[in-house]
């Protein structure tokens, strides 16, 4: 499988890791058609298990990659990871205060962004989903980029381990849409096609960081750790409180702490 997206061009490496991380997205969604009643310990489990492979793709694919870039350079190497960290989750934090998206479990009173309640509910748990999936699709370009950049730092096996683990997370990114709106009386169909929805912007993203790269290769040690800056501000902003706040966190947390070990030996076996 290595070999023959080896032979592929760089910028469709990205779009095949990010057609299969939104195939992920989907086939969480599509739990929907396998059962009749709304459990909310595995969907807090799973947001949980998401949290975990989160923070662990943050540190092991991000973070430590781009370190090592930065101490090719002139400057300091903790400078520029640290600025971009910081802008990674300014920029996210900003995005938080504009798009209106209502975290999954939240009721309606506690939607965010501009003007919520002019929103239908599926719309607004289709865009908070989205605003995971935007640092999920920059990393994954961000790790693509690196690799055509030829940077001794990156490997091909390692932006495919990042994009594996972010597939295998959306799995419950793609519940929390579905699962909430058929207990809330939509149809499976709809809440399916909702569900998925949400995964459509990581191609997107996952191209414009794969391109930004690209033209602008000084800038790698800084955009890996942007988009770290941007997943844990989600994870601690958005995917651990909605996990507990039902109740269920022992449940969390020892999910968390599963994905995040699933995800660091996806990447110290396959980077």
């Amino acid at each position: 499988m290595i070999d023959f997206i080896l032979g592929l061009d760089p910028i469709f490496q990205v779009i095949i890791a990010t057609l299969f991380t939104w195939g992920m997205t989907a086939l969480g969604a599509a739990l929907v058609f396998t059962t009749k009643t709304f459990n909310q310990k595995f969907l807090d489990g799973m947001l949980g298990f998401a949290g975990g492979v989160m923070i662990a793709a943050s540190f092991w694919s991000l973070l430590s990659p781009a370190l090592e870039m930065a101490e090719t350079r002139s400057l300091p190497a903790w400078l520029p990871v640290s600025i971009g960290f910081l802008l990674g989750g300014a920029f996210i934090a900003s995005i938080d205060k504009l798009l209106p998206h209502l975290h999954p479990n939240a009721p309606m009173s506690q939607a965010e962004g501009i003007r919520p309640k002019q929103r239908k509910r599926s719309t607004l748990l289709v865009l908070a989903i989205t605003l995971h999936n935007i640092p999920e699709g920059l990393a994954i370009g961000v790790s693509f980029g690196a690799v055509a950049m030829g940077s001794p730092s990156a490997s091909l096996a390692g932006a495919l381990a990042l994009a594996i683990g972010i597939g295998i997370q959306n799995i419950p990114e793609g519940a929390a849409v579905s699962m909430p709106l058929l207990r809330d009386g939509y149809t499976r169909r709809k809440s399916f096609m909702f569900g998925q929805f949400s995964g459509m912007v990581e191609p997107i993203s996952a191209v414009i960081g794969f391109l930004a790269v690209s033209f602008i290769e000084p800038i790698l040690p800084l955009a890996l750790a942007f988009a770290a800056g941007a997943m844990i501000f989600v994870v601690t902003e958005e995917v651990i409180p909605s996990s507990q706040e039902e109740g269920n966190k022992d449940l969390a947390v020892m999910s968390l702490m599963l994905g995040f070990t699933i995800m660091m030996i996806l990447d110290v076996a396959l980077g």
